[in-house]
């Protein structure tokens, strides 16, 4: 009879190697390949593509690791790998939001195309600029005749915003449009975490 310890042992090993083995309980079909926050833009990111955050780049390795919320995936690149938004591999910073398309070979993932998501480029006739919000928030919405729309997720939101904005995460835009003014001539302010 073996005991416990032995047991123990024979369990973790035997785990490890459910890791290691393709084809087992940790296939690559499993894990996501799309990041959550993407999914609302790129839902239809090709089967074999990873779309995700940039986690880091060895040049050493040749490799790049990218995060897409509960997996990561680690995947080879070399010099015939097409790159577009970034001058060189290292020269991508981390967490930003990129596009692999790889192929497969004996279980390990290649990249052909590594594309950089690009900050939005806005009209600056849609934007406004904080001293024009500025005097609009000290009258607050129903005296100025706006709305400002906070378009990060909700804990974002509960963690600070801009006084008198609503809540609407642009991912749950469209179960959230009773939200939005009835008047259609309110002056509708959107903000976000950022350029991206």
């Amino acid at each position: 009879m073996l005991s416990r310890k032995m047991m123990m042992a024979a369990l973790g090993l035997s785990g490890a190697m459910l890791l290691m083995v393709p084809g087992t309980m940790m296939a690559e079909g499993a894990k996501p390949k799309v990041l959550k926050p993407c999914m609302q833009c790129h839902a239809d990111t090709a089967e074999n593509g990873i779309r995700g955050r940039l986690g880091s780049v060895s040049m050493k390795a040749e490799t790049i690791k990218v995060d897409t919320g509960g997996a990561s995936w680690l995947v080879s690149f070399d010099e015939d790998t097409d790159l577009s938004g970034a001058e060189a591999m290292n020269k991508i910073k981390a967490g930003k939001e990129v596009l692999i398309t790889y192929y497969e070979e004996d279980g390990a993932l290649y990249a052909e195309s590594v594309d950089v998501k690009q900050p939005a480029q806005l009209d600056a006739a849609i934007m406004i600029k904080i001293d024009e919000l500025a005097p609009l928030i000290e009258q607050g919405p129903e005296k100025g005749n706006f709305t400002i729309v906070d378009a990060r997720p909700g804990k974002l939101f509960v963690q600070g915003h801009i006084p008198g904005a609503i809540s609407i995460y642009d991912a749950q835009f469209d179960k959230n449009l009773d939200k939005l003014p009835k008047n259609k001539d309110n002056l509708l302010v959107f903000y976000c975490g950022g350029p991206t």
